[in-house]
């Protein structure tokens, strides 16, 4: 699959977010649309749906999300009749907490690892095995500083063509989209690998 980056940027910076789904799809033979059910999520997940129903959805589960986020995630794919494909670490939370004495903190020699066993390699395991040739996924340019120099069209290392929809969207268009669509939402959200929500976890600087 072969994008002009330069080109389809400036083709998609002030078309909508469906009209941008729409021009991905078109050039994708095997899309992929990545979730892992934070806050907002229900927001792509629908606009996705509503053009191709039944388009594939990566979430990889590092096993450390909340009661609420995995009642949240059962509601969106009961509501939206996913697609979903499941990636989990190859190592229980349980034992890993056991050999890593809890969730290491940013500063700790064992965080990176422990990043690279829950999200980083269910993750690359997942786009070995599925290959797609297109990532749609939900980074907004508000989220952090480092978002804030990407575009609504970049390439993974792998070559994979990334496509953010919503990049030029505020909180405040997400949450009248939910309103609009009577979608649910769900704030009570963990990461186990970001300290901060400005913090990176990795999969859109290292992949």
């Amino acid at each position: 699959m072969s994008i002009d980056l330069t080109a389809a940027n400036a083709q998609l910076d002030d078309q909508t977010p469906q009209d941008i789904i729409r021009w991905a799809l078109a050039q994708s033979e095997n899309p992929l649309i990545t979730t892992n059910f934070r806050p907002y999520e229900a927001v792509i997940l629908h606009m996705a749906t509503q053009i191709r129903p039944d388009i594939k959805v990566l979430w990889v589960d590092s096993g450390y999300n909340t009661s609420a986020t995995y009642r949240f995630a059962e509601k969106v794919i009961q509501d939206l009749n996913l697609n979903v494909e499941t990636y989990i670490p190859q190592m229980t939370s349980a034992r890993r907490n056991v050999l890593m004495k809890g969730i290491p903190d940013i500063d700790d020699p064992q965080h990176d690892e422990f990043t690279r066993q829950v999200k980083l390699e269910p993750f690359q395991r997942a786009l070995a095995e599925l290959k797609p040739d297109l990532w749609l996924n939900a980074i907004r340019k508000d989220q952090t500083e480092f978002r804030q120099a990407m575009n609504i069209v970049s390439a993974s290392k792998d070559g994979i063509i990334k496509v953010a929809p919503l990049y030029h969207w505020s909180e405040a268009q997400m949450d009248a989209y939910l309103a609009e669509h009577n979608l649910p939402n769900e704030t009570d959200y963990f990461d186990p690998t970001k300290a901060l929500e400005t913090r990176e976890c990795g999969l859109h600087t290292q992949l």
